[in-house]
């Protein structure tokens, strides 16, 4: 019988949360490319209807800090795993988050009580580009000394902050325990009352 290499495991459990994701989110209802059922690489308007339907949008930032994130939080926790099955782990963790991101629960959670007034979910695209830029922080974060990541990691947030008034520390607050006057201020910088 025929030894895989351990790399070829990883890419494996890769492609087979990717595609499990996919199909969980397919007969959640979720569309392939969103309700226009046109492929685009980026959609940079926060308020538009492409939204979290496209390749990449400036959330996508977000979760190149869940990659920073999973990183350091696997090293504290799971320290003497190789590094190669950290990034499963944390790939399944992200496509776990997709799946229950793209719930009713969530989807609707986030229209009540963040900026997403009218949020309709990720389109199952923009969902698998999200474990993609996780991915793609978490190796960052493992080939990195610690303060680039950090710095990184900062420049990603404060960034996001000026740029849409959102990022991934906000959206933790305003999902677990809003606050009306972050919501105001996020509204308020779009010219919406």
């Amino acid at each position: 019988m025929c030894k895989m290499r351990p790399y070829v495991w990883i890419m494996v459990v890769i492609v087979a949360a990717c595609a499990l994701t996919a199909a969980i989110e397919l007969a959640m209802g979720r569309l392939v490319f969103g309700p226009d059922g046109t492929f685009g690489w980026w959609a940079g308007d926060i308020w538009s209807s492409e939204q979290s339907q496209r390749f990449a949008d400036p959330y996508s930032l977000t979760h190149i800090v869940h990659g920073l994130l999973f990183y350091g939080l696997l090293w504290v926790v799971a320290r003497r795993v190789p590094v190669r099955y950290r990034l499963c782990m944390a790939v399944l963790m992200e496509a776990l988050w997709e799946i229950m991101e793209n719930s009713p629960l969530i989807i609707n959670r986030y229209r009540e009580v963040t900026i997403a007034v009218g949020y309709v979910g990720d389109s199952v695209l923009n969902s698998l580009s999200d474990i993609l830029m996780m991915s793609l922080g978490f190796v960052l974060a493992s080939r990195s000394r610690v303060w680039v990541s950090v710095a990184i990691l900062l420049v990603f947030e404060i960034g996001m902050l000026l740029w849409v008034r959102d990022n991934l520390t906000l959206n933790i607050i305003m999902l677990i325990r809003p606050i009306e006057a972050i919501k105001t201020w996020q509204m308020s910088g779009h010219g919406i009352p």
